[in-house]
């Protein structure tokens, strides 16, 4: 199983954030569960590189190459996939993945997640989209896609292209217990 991460790349952040990443890691290694991510050597990239290699898991990287010229990749992962823009690099995420986490992060990592759940509801993309809740840090986002269910925004079967978990244990299990999206491009508008 390969499985791609989203994840932030600052270090000034609290450490449940680092010690709910290198569980989940543990865990994937465990279980013989590949990673892609950005690619990044710092923040909580760096700790699921860090916490993948010392295990002694499979790990790639997929960075745009302006990142890599001013160094802003792990030197430990020593396969890396490099891109011209970062559009390219997102899709460069879904190619073979069986599914997606999202771990807490910024700007960046937001974004990936709201792309990968936007195809989704397209049906352009089926597999799991796992939300790992460390330190509560996504009830907000909880709240606005809730907020945008009762506005009508969205449909309320929508909330089944994701699922949140709050321990980094349960990651894996989600993962294998996710309900298949079935739903395609005729089905996105449709407001029950």
């Amino acid at each position: 199983m390969q499985v791609c991460v989203y994840c932030a790349s600052s270090g000034q952040i609290h450490s449940d954030y680092f010690e709910a990443t290198a569980k989940m890691v543990k865990d994937f290694a465990e279980n013989g569960v590949s990673v892609v991510f950005g690619g990044g050597s710092s923040g909580l990239m760096g700790q699921l590189a860090d916490s993948m290699l010392e295990a002694g898991g499979k790990i790639r990287g997929i960075m745009p190459q302006f990142m890599n010229e001013v160094e802003w990749g792990h030197r430990g992962v020593s396969d890396f996939v490099y891109t011209q823009t970062m559009h390219e690099r997102k899709s460069k995420f879904l190619e073979g993945t069986d599914a997606l986490v999202a771990l807490p992060g910024g700007t960046g990592t937001y974004e990936e997640l709201f792309e990968a759940i936007t195809l989704k509801k397209l049906g352009q993309f089926s597999k799991p989209i796992i939300i790992l809740n460390t330190r509560s840090y996504y009830e907000p986002f909880r709240q606005l896609m809730n907020h945008a269910i009762r506005e009508k925004f969205m449909a309320e079967d929508h909330q089944e292209i994701w699922q949140i978990v709050n321990e980094p244990e349960e990651v894996l299990e989600a993962i294998k217990n996710a309900q298949i999206w079935t739903k395609d491009l005729k089905d996105a508008g449709k407001m029950r």
